[in-house]
Parts: structure tokens; C-alpha cells; sequence
């Protein structure tokens, strides 16, 4: 049992991923937008991600922390010619600055209990996507902090996961695929609670090894 900060709780996977770890018998903080779309019996936390310098009081003093995982995302569609500076702002401060500044405030009570961040990431090799540069583009520096982060905070015990699913079933993705003008079949996507059963596998790695970077793809179909 643990006591774990889950961001992005509201959403389809954060959501899941709160349920699961309720399940798994751990404490849970959600930490979303609303108090009132967050899940579950968990202590929750009201929280603009858009506006990173105001998360220091949103927190205020962390006390145990064992896991911090990151599942808030944002991913507006637009092409570089009709993407305003408030897009690219918007979604660098969600998917980006948030991520690094709810860390930096966790990192001293992770670093005490030589605790674990896991940044729920984008499908597996995204690289260019027309119409998708901001979100591309953030989701690729959020690579860049996990690796970063992993380096300098291992001489403190701090482990550090980044996530890759494919496409998850989400009203969220349902979203994007209509902005795309693709069709959306949450059959032949992954299912929240599956992901979120993986992310508690991550946190019960052994105390030798761990996995530093996790792809997840559907299932073949049966």
C-alpha cells in the first residue's frame, strides 16, 4: 500500500488508473479541474494544469508520496497556419510545464520514500503529424523531461516510467478522430481499465528492476 498522486484524474485513463489503484489497496489524491468529476473515494485536489504557477498552492505541502503519475493531457487539432499562440501555450502548459512543475514540487517527498513518476506519454513512435504539431511537439518534450528526470534523481532512488499506449478508448480520442474525419471503434482500442491494470503492475516492479519505458499496443483480435 502506497500513497500515490494521480493527475488528470477526470479523464477516461486517469480515471481508470485511480479506480484501479483504489483497488490495489492504495491511497489515492486525484488531481483534475472539477472536484466534482473526480472518481472515486479519493482525496481530491482542484487544479488548473493551463496555469502551471498556480499549482504550488493548489498542492500546497506534500506530505508521503510514493508514486506520482502523470495521465492529464491535452490535444487540440489544428495545422501550423491556424494555430494561435493561446493553442501552443494552452497545450505546452498542460502536457508539458504542469507535468514538470507538479513534479518538482512532489520530488522531496519521492526522493524520501525513493519513489516512482510515471508520465502517461503518446502512442509508441509517434513522430510528424499533420494538423498535429502542438501536441506532437509537447508530447516529444515530455519524453525528453522523463529521460532527463530519470538521470539526475536515480543517485536519489527516484524511478522514473514513461507510458506509451496506442490509441485508448476515451471520449477523448472519440474527439480527435472526429476532428480528423476518422472513424472511431473503441472495440479495437485499448480499454482504460487495461491500461490502468498495467500502470499498477509498474508500481509493483521488485526492488532490482523496474521497466523505464512501457509500449502498449491492442491486443491482436481473437
Amino acid at each position: 500500500m502506497g500513497d500515490l498522486l494521480v493527475t488528470g484524474a477526470a479523464g477516461g485513463i486517469g480515471s481508470a488508473v485511480v479506480s484501479a489503484l483504489e483497488a490495489a489497496g492504495h491511497r489515492v489524491t486525484a488531481l483534475g479541474r472539477s472536484l466534482e468529476r473526480l472518481p472515486g473515494s479519493a482525496r481530491r485536489i482542484e487544479a488548473d494544469l493551463s496555469r502551471p504557477e498556480t499549482l504550488a498552492a493548489a498542492l500546497g505541502a506534500l506530505g508521503e508520496l510514493d508514486a506520482l503519475i502523470h495521465c492529464a493531457g491535452t490535444a487540440h487539432v489544428a495545422p501550423v497556419a491556424d494555430a494561435p499562440v493561446e493553442l501552443w501555450n494552452r497545450t505546452l502548459a498542460v502536457n508539458l510545464a504542469s507535468a514538470a512543475e507538479i513534479t518538482r514540487l512532489a520530488l522531496p517527498a519521492l526522493r524520501r520514500s525513493r519513489g516512482h513518476v510515471v508520465f502517461v506519454n503518446a502512442s509508441p513512435g509517434m513522430r510528424a503529424v499533420p494538423r498535429w504539431s502542438a501536441f506532437v511537439g509537447s508530447k516529444t518534450a515530455l519524453r525528453e523531461l522523463a529521460d532527463s528526470l530519470r538521470e539526475e534523481e536515480e543517485p536519489h532512488g527516484v524511478r522514473v516510467t514513461t507510458v506509451y499506449p496506442a490509441a485508448t478508448a476515451t471520449d477523448h480520442l472519440r474527439d480527435i478522430r472526429a476532428s480528423f474525419g476518422r472513424p472511431y471503434d473503441p472495440a479495437a482500442c485499448i480499454q482504460p481499465d487495461s491500461l490502468a491494470a498495467m500502470i499498477v503492475w509498474l508500481l509493483a516492479a521488485p526492488a532490482d528492476s523496474y521497466a523505464c519505458e512501457l509500449a502498449v499496443i491492442p491486443a491482436p483480435p481473437r
